[in-house]
């Protein structure tokens, strides 16, 4: 599964915080980039990969239904999501002694 460095960026984040996470957080990744983008086009960017992760099933999101559109507020990993954020991670190898 091919996923874009922000995306990864988010189930890193997720997986370190092993609960719901604010979605607020997630514009730290803009912080360290030397040409990032406007504030706007940042909110828009992260919604966007955040929508693309709940489609794949590896987020699960949470928010406010408006008639139009889904606001999103917090999300968190399914397993499928833990499972791809571990293998980002990398594991450590085993020992047998």
């Amino acid at each position: 599964m091919r996923l874009s460095i922000l995306q990864k960026y988010i189930l890193h984040q997720c997986y370190l915080e092993k609960k719901k996470l604010n979605r607020s957080r997630l514009t730290k990744f803009y912080n360290n980039k030397k040409k990032s983008p406007k504030k706007e086009d940042q909110i828009n960017i992260i919604t966007k990969s955040i929508e693309r992760l709940i489609e794949r099933g590896l987020l699960v999101g949470y928010g406010v239904r408006t008639p139009e559109k889904w606001f999103i507020r917090e999300i968190r990993l399914t397993r499928k999501g833990m499972k791809i954020a571990k293998e980002l991670m990398g594991q450590q190898q085993k020992l047998k002694i």
